[in-house]
Parts: C-alpha cells; structure tokens; sequence
C-alpha cells in the first residue's frame, strides 16, 4: 500500500489500487485486517495455544468469511465439525456437566469434609476396619447420589430430545430436515411460515428466486450505501432495527444529512432506499411485545425463536442460541448463582450439627482431663479414639446423599408426567407453593376457539353467511391462523356450507388482516360473477357496510350481548358485482375453559393454593372464563398495576385480593409476582415467551408451559410437556410427597446424631467407656444405607403448602434423641445387675448396645414417617435387611476382639433385645404423635404470609416514581446529580425530540 502510494501519476496509482483491491478481495482482507483480526483473538484460559475471536464483550464471534457460504450448496460436512467443535451445539442449555467431576461434587461439603477428617484420623490410628469402612461409606453415598441423579437426567434428557425443534438446511448441494441443535454459523436454512426461526441469521433470497439475480442487486445497491461497512457485520437487536426502520429503513442511521449517502445519490422520495419488495414476515411477540408482524427484507436480520408468519426464504446462519439476541437476553436470568432456599436449609442442619460436635468433644476433652485419660493410649479408651467416634456419628454423611436421591426419584417421577424439573431443588419451592399466578390460553382453557351460536340477519341464510367468512379467510392449510383455523373447521356441522364452497370459486386476490382497517378481505368469483367479502372486528364492519339504522342497532346489540358473555366477535359482510356491501351476521368466537380445569382448580383450593388468571385478553372475556371455571370474578386491566394512582401499599393490597389481571404484558407479571413475594407469599408462575423469563426467573417457581420459547424454559424451575392446569396440580401433590419424605429423613437423622452424642458422652465422661468405633461406623452405615429407601416410600402430601419450620424440627429431633439416649441407658444400666439383666445366659455388653442402637435408631424412620399410608415394600425390606445383618452381628460377635464367649450372645439375649427395641418405638410413637398434636408447636417457626409492611411497600413505590439525572457542568463547574419524578423526566426528552 505505502509503494502504491509512492505512484507519481495518478492513473497509475489508482490502476494499481484496484488491482490491489481485487487481491485483497480474494485473499478476504488486507494486512489491516489481518491486524484487526488479530486484535479481535484472545487465548483460551484452558488451551493458551489457541485463539479464537471475540467481539466487545468478550464473547465468541463468527468471522465474516463464514458467513459466505453457497446458498444452493451449503456446508459440507468437514466444515460443520470444525464450526460445531468452536461453538458447540445451537441451543441454550448449557453443555452437559463431567460425569467423572460430578461425582467428584459429591465429596465436597462441610459434612463430607468433617467424615474425610475422621478417614485421617482412622489411618493415624492405624485402624484400618474404621478407614475401609468410612471410605465405603462415602464412596456408596456418593455413587448412590450420583447414579440417581444421572437417572433421572437421563429420563429428563429423553424428553427433551422428543421436542427437539427441526430445521430444514442445505448442505452438500441437499435439502436436509436435522434437529435444530445441529445448526452451526454459515448453515444455509429454509424457514417458511408456520415455522420457528431456529437461530439468529440474514435473508439471503426468496426460496422461489433460486437464481439470486435480483436478491444480489438488492443487496448490492443497499451495500453501496453504506460507507463501505459491510451490513451483516452489524450488531443490530429487534428494537434497534425497528426504530431504524422507522426513521428510514435498517440502516438510515449510516446515511448523511440531507438525504445523500457519500457517493452523493439520493434517497428515494419517501426518504426510505429502495429495499426491493418484502419477502418475509415474522412474530417477534415474544421478544419485543409488539403484536403486529414485521416484515422483512433481503439482507435483514431475522432472530432465534421468533415465528415465521409468512414466505419462505433462504437464511445464512450468523449467530447460534446462545450468541443470540434472545441468547444473551436469556444469560442475563440464566446466570445467576444465587443459593436457594433448600441449600440454605441444609446448610443450616449441618452448620449446627458441627457446632454440637464441637461443643460435645470440647465437653468430653474437658471431662477426660480430669480423668486423666491418655490422648492416644490405650487403644481402646483415649481422646483420639473418643474424637474419631464423635466425628463419624455427630455429623449424617448421608444427608446430601438421601436427600439428592429422594429429590432425584421425585424428578423422575414428574418428568414421566412430563414435567421437567430442571433444577431439583424447584421441588421444594414447589412444595410450599400457595398462590398460583398462571395465564387463561392453553392452560385453563384449550386453546381452541371455537364458533358459539353463530348469528346471521334477518333474511340472510346462515350457511351463505358461513361460506363468505370462510371466503374471507386464509387458504393455506400449513400456518392458518387461529381465527381462520375456526372459521374453517366450524363448517364440519354445516353440510350445506361446504355445498357452497364446492360451487367452484376462485379467488383472485386475498388481503390477510390488516391492522388500520381491522378486517380480512379477499376478491373472488364463481360463475363470471365477482365478490368481495370481508370479516372482521364489528364496527370495522359496520363501518364498510354502513346499512340501515335498525340494522345497526340489531347488530350493535347483538354485539353487546356477545362482549357482556365474554366472546370474541367477528362480523361478515359481502359485495356482489360491485354493489354495495351488505352486512351477513356474526362469528361468536369462545375458547372454551378445558374440560377439568374446574375440577383441578377446586382441588387446587383443597391443597391451599389460590389460583391468579393473568391473562392477555379483555377483562370481558377473563370475567367470563372465571365464572365456568368458579374462580373469583374480581379481575381487573392490568393498567391499574401501572398507573391507578394507588400508594405503594395500596397496590400490594390491591394485587393479593385480585383474582386476575386481563391485558397483561410480560413487565405485568414480573410485577405481580415480585408484590406478592414481597407480601411473605410462595408463587409460582406460568409463562411462555422470552419476555416473560425475568419474571419466571423471579418466581419462587417458575413453570414454562407447553409450546413456552427455548429462552422461557432456560429461566423456568419446571417445564411442562402437557397442556393445561392438572398437570400443575399433579407437580404440587407430588413435591409435597417428596417434601415430608425428606422432612421424615431429617427429623430421623438428626434424632440419631442427638442420640449417640448425649449417650457417648456421659458414658465417656462417667464410665470412661465407649462403644467401639469399629461397630460405631456399622450403625452410621447401617442408618443411611437402610433409610435411602425413604426415597421411595408411600409418603401423604399435605393438604395446605409446607414448609421446614426448623425450630419445629429441632424441638421434636431434641426429644426423639433424649427418649433414645435414655433407653440405652436403662438398657446399660441393666447389665450391671447380678443377674445379668437383659442377658439370659451370655453375651458382650458392646454387641448388646450395638444391637439395641441399630435396631431402635433404624425403627425411628416408622416413626417420622407418619401415620396415613403404610410403609412401601422398598423401605421395609431395606429396614429388616439391616436388622438382620446386625443381629448376626451380636450372635456371632463379628470384629469383637478379645470379648467373653468371643462376643457371642445367645439367642434368648437377642430376642430380648429386639422386644426392648420394639417398646421403645412404641414409646417414640406416642410422644410424636403428641407432639405433632400441640398447637403452638405446629405453628413455631412457621412463615407469616400475607404480612402488610406499610411503610417499607411505600417507600419502595416512591422510589420507583423518580430517577437520578445528571446533567453535566459547563466552563469547569461541577456536574450536578438530582433526582426527579419519572414523569418530568419523559416530558423533558420529549422536548428534545420535538426540538
């Protein structure tokens, strides 16, 4: 370039700048762009021998030359490898953990940390039956965790695959159906309508301009208008390219003021460039809110999960999922890691059972000192042996285990209801669950509209009135429209309907709906003779047909009527050679409320969960629906939410007394759901589209319903394969099972570390004596091993929402322990008889307590299970498999050492044992029940909800109605920062604008 400079004659220099310029167009870019380039690569923190682009935010970036494919050849198959291998699979969901690191997770943790320091201990000591056996332990609990985990992900994952999306792309010169999730940057695809875009690209052409010949002087004459910038390079969202449409197409942004582009042409007329006609139309709903489809040109950017409502183009892929518009939207929510409710609660169970055992072995220290008893020696009876047994039973090594199983099974369980539970822990908010924020269509209704008692006027035949609406309707079968699919199945119970339509009409020109006019209209003929017929709303009907007064106030009230029940009007009018247009009747449209969404609706008041309709329609319509499904007609529009002039504390009251809100918007819901929390209420919410992931993401639990966009069901807790409300209803009841399931465990668990804690403990410091560690960690084996079968159990579900209430917990785990404590006392106390007590004939005093604490602490799970449902055959086979194991270990004084009769106990002494055990359950059962019988004890520690907090909802609305504005400081005066009301602000930028 500098020598080209050097040229002294001027046509030679620019001969060899364009020579120079056609190299660097086939190389694909200068040495300045080589620069560039490499400016744009960073080193991978993993891999630092590799490179790979990255844009401003760091992220990855698809160079520009692999956006050049051949649009009738495609990719071929090397080329999709290597593009997969740098940007993984087209989907949302991140990439699948490690096995082997997961399984890894399961030996980290407080609990697990305090058990791994009892396997150092063990090995100091040298005792290698305690090593091998708490090695075992935590090496079953976390394969068990693990593999139960992984089950019920691969049941999840299973589903998943059966509504993977599809795409049709070109590739090696074929058209060719693949999942989605195998699109890479560059992939040709055809999208048309009816279809999901399956990721962000460019128009390349229409599908039937397979020449590319006027797609290449579109885009040619659009790119000469860009300051040499390249337009698919651009980084544009939804709302950026629809204001730039709005000021004068995509890109009037890059044109210079009065109306030229630096080449000195002028713009159109209109001030618009000349994009060629529209060849596509999309919904972008979900992403922007706008109802209306927008239309879309060759060279514009189409984006991942939007619908395609009409055409059908050729589109180069040039971002996956996750590098989307929608995919990054979606990061924002996705990303958190934020520790939720059930971990803090675990975490507190075992944050407190370590502080016990401390202070336990802080008293057997202390006492052991004035004992004078030795730290390592003797073998059996010194400080280090007493820390290694309070370290293997103060802490349950099989609380994460028990619980990821119970939870994992749970998941299972649901998904084959297909719910998806994407995080386990959704189970548990699920649980305490109380009010239920879902919306009408496809959940409490069917999502089918339907034609009720369609009305024709007078002198008109109903069928002629049928046939012309059906005329004035959409003929493609493939992506008809709601309305229209009505219209036209409707006809099935209208034989002489369908006659008409068979009379041979053609139709010469059809306009879909179109907002401004607010009615469909088409030209058709039959027989030489031409028609015009229309449909639409009622008073853009009326307004077209303009007829007689009486038959306007006939129709207007017949209208009425339809608003007041609730349904969706339409009116039929029709123009025959030209006269004057005549109106024909009415299409009453009602999408009937699913057939037992009443039924679930009142179970979901049985089981304490109030139902909230948030709902896009008309209020009219909403009231109408909660009256079949006998839900409260107190719904109201969602703009009060907005702008009622309520205080901050009027509006939460407003909003918890609310049965509903009709014409809500995404930011509605999010609203909804953040003042009831904020009222001390569980909610749980439905959504389906990529505005609504915020405020699923803000849901106590949020649920993606059936047909919900891939960036909805990234931010929900639960997804739903199946329509309709029954199916969340179901979800509660069984996360309730799964909830008192490991409720019982815990209740369980923590009475046995109590148990053994107070028990050792005094006998340590009283008799300077202990049970052997050795048979120590059998029954902390033995108590997890045999109680993950609780995973399974027949448990009840509550009849109201639940929650820990662990100052319950802790009270009621405290007496189980104490009452358990003192039976091994009376039974110790008993072996110092002359008669020998509890021991008929022989028997060791460890095997004996060994076998009483295995048998009582293993029977205490019949116990904190409840009363309701019997036992399933999993937990009592588990639970007798493990009492036999231990009464064969009392017989014959396994691992027993230098015991008398070598730690045999004769039968007799066994079968005392196990009728001693037996009374004490039946004494536990007793004070459980009482127990869970006192009032002020089943209402400590349980959540207020629905608490008015006045002053703080206020302050947190005013707060909301103002802005900080800066306002920068001229001739080196400070900047200047205030706050003022939202509403000043507006008008103020207004202005500006106008200005």
């Amino acid at each position: 370039m500098d020598e080209i400079e050097k040229e002294p004659d001027e046509y030679t220099r620019l001969l060899k700048y364009i020579d120079y310029e056609a190299e660097r167009a086939r190389h694909g870019g200068d040495e300045g762009d080589e620069e560039e380039e490499e400016k744009e690569m960073r080193r991978l923190w993993y891999a630092p021998w590799k490179k790979v682009p990255v844009d401003a935010e760091g992220t990855k970036k698809v160079p520009q030359s692999w956006l050049e494919t051949d649009m009738l050849k495609g990719l071929s198959e090397p080329e999709i490898s290597n593009r997969r291998n740098r940007f993984g699979y087209n989907e949302l969901e991140s990439p699948r953990e490690n096995p082997i690191l997961k399984f890894i997770s399961y030996f980290r943790g407080p609990i697990l940390y305090v058990m791994e320091l009892a396997v150092i201990l063990a090995a100091g000591l040298r005792d290698w039956i305690d090593f091998g056996v708490i090695i075992g332990i935590l090496a079953l609990n976390a394969f068990v965790g693990w593999y139960q985990e992984k089950q019920a992900g691969d049941i999840v994952e299973q589903l998943k695959a059966g509504i993977a999306m599809k795409a049709t792309v070109v590739r090696d010169g074929k058209e060719q159906v693949i999942e989605a999730r195998e699109i890479v940057p560059g992939d040709i695809v055809v999208v048309e309508e009816g279809q999901t875009i399956p990721a962000d690209g460019k128009i390349l052409a229409a599908y039937d301009d397979k020449d590319r010949s006027k797609a290449k002087s579109i885009l040619e004459k659009r790119d000469a208008s860009k300051n040499g910038n390249n337009h698919s390079s651009r980084s544009s969202s939804p709302g950026r390219e629809k204001k730039e449409q709005a000021n004068g197409g995509p890109d009037s942004g890059d044109r210079k003021e009065g109306g030229q582009d630096d080449k000195g042409r002028e713009d159109d007329d209109d001030g618009k460039e000349d994009k060629g006609p529209s060849v596509f139309s999309c919904d972008q709903s979900a992403i922007t809110g706008e109802s209306l489809a927008v239309d879309k040109y060759i060279g514009d950017t189409i984006y991942y999960t939007t619908g395609a409502k009409r055409g059908k183009v050729y589109m180069v892929v040039a971002e996956t999922a996750r590098q989307s518009f929608v995919g990054r939207t979606a990061s924002l929510v996705t990303g958190s890691n934020t520790q939720g409710h059930f971990q803090k609660v675990m975490n507190s169970i075992g944050t407190t059972l370590l502080v016990l055992v401390v202070l336990w072995l802080l008293a057997i220290w202390i006492g052991g000192f004035f004992r004078h008893v030795l730290i390592a020696t003797p073998s059996e009876n010194n400080l280090l042996v007493y820390t290694l047994v309070m370290l293997i039973i103060g802490v349950p090594v099989g609380l994460p285990c028990v619980t990821t199983t119970t939870l994992a099974v749970g998941a299972a369980f649901l998904a084959r209801r297909k719910a998806i539970v994407q995080k386990l822990t959704a189970i548990e908010s699920l649980a305490g669950v109380d009010i239920l924020c879902t919306d009408k269509t496809g959940t409490l209704t069917a999502n089918q509209l339907s034609v009720h008692e369609p009305w024709a006027v007078e002198g008109v035949d109903l069928n002629w009135m049928l046939a012309v609406a059906v005329l004035a309707s959409s003929h493609n079968i493939k992506s008809l429209d709601p309305i229209d699919k009505v219209t036209v199945v409707t006809l099935k119970d209208y034989p002489k309907a369908r006659e008409i339509l068979k009379e041979g009409w053609i139709t010469h020109k059809f306009t879909p709906f179109d907002p401004v006019s607010k009615r469909i209209t088409a030209q058709v003929e039959k027989d030489g003779k031409q028609y015009n017929v229309a449909k639409g709303a009622p008073n853009a009907i009326l307004r077209l047909a303009n007829p007689p007064r009486e038959l306007q106030e006939a129709y207007r009230q017949r209208t009425q009527d339809y608003a007041k029940r609730g349904f969706r009007t339409l009116g039929v009018a029709c123009q025959e050679q030209g006269g004057e247009w005549k109106i024909l009747g009415l299409l009453p449209m009602f999408d009937p409320p699913r057939s037992d969404t009443a039924q679930t609706i009142a179970e979901a008041g049985e089981l304490g969960v109030r139902v909230k309709m948030l709902t896009g329609d008309a209020v009219a319509i909403a009231i109408e629906t909660c009256k079949q499904l006998a839900l409260g007609t107190n719904v109201y529009d969602s703009q009060r939410l907005m702008t009622g002039g309520m205080s901050g504390s009027d509006v939460h009251d407003f909003v918890e007394s609310a049965d509903g809100f009709a014409e809500v918007a995404p930011e509605h819901k999010y609203q909804v759901v953040e003042m009831l929390q904020n009222r001390g209420h569980l909610t749980a919410m439905t959504g389906d589209g990529v505005n609504d992931a915020p405020s699923l993401k803000k849901a106590d639990c949020g649920i993606a319903v059936e047909g919900a966009s891939d960036a909805a069901r990234s931010a929900a807790d639960v997804v739903f394969l199946d329509e309709g409300l029954s199916t969340i209803i179901t979800s509660i009841k069984v996360a309730r099972q799964i909830f008192h399931r490991m409720k019982a465990y815990i209740v369980y668990r923590i009475a046995l570390c109590l148990h053994l804690e107070i028990y050792l403990t005094l006998s340590m410091i009283i008799l300077n004596e202990t049970i052997r560690a050795d048979l120590i960690v059998f029954i902390a084996l033995f108590a997890d091993l045999g109680t993950i079968a609780i995973a399974y159990d027949n448990a009840p579900h509550a009849r109201a929402p639940v929650e820990w209430q662990l100052p319950k917990i802790w009270i009621i785990s405290t007496i189980l322990g104490l009452l358990l404590a003192g039976a091994t006392w009376i039974l110790r106390g008993t072996l110092f008889l002359s008669s020998g007590g509890i021991i008929q004939n022989w028997g060791s005093v460890q095997e004996i307590l060994f076998l009483e604490v295995a048998l009582t602490e293993n029977w205490l799970i019949f116990v904190t299970r409840g009363a309701g449902t019997w036992p399933s055959w999993q937990l009592v086979g588990a639970i007798l498999g493990i009492d036999i194991i231990a009464s064969i270990f009392a017989i014959f004084g396994w691992i027993s050492g230098s015991q008398p009769h070598n730690g045999h106990t004769d039968i007799v002494t066994v079968v005392r044992v196990w009728a001693f055990s037996f009374g004490v359950t039946v004494v536990l059962a007793l004070v459980y029940f009482i127990l869970n019988n006192i009032p002020w004890l089943d209402n400590i520690g349980r959540k207020k909800r629905g608490v008015k907090d006045k002053t703080r909802e206020d302050f947190i609305s005013n707060l909301r109605m103002v802005t900080l504005v800066h306002q920068r400081g001229g001739n080196g005066s400070e900047d200047i920062f205030r706050f003022e009301p939202q509403a000043e602000v507006a008008k103020g930028e207004e202005k500006k604008e106008q200005r």
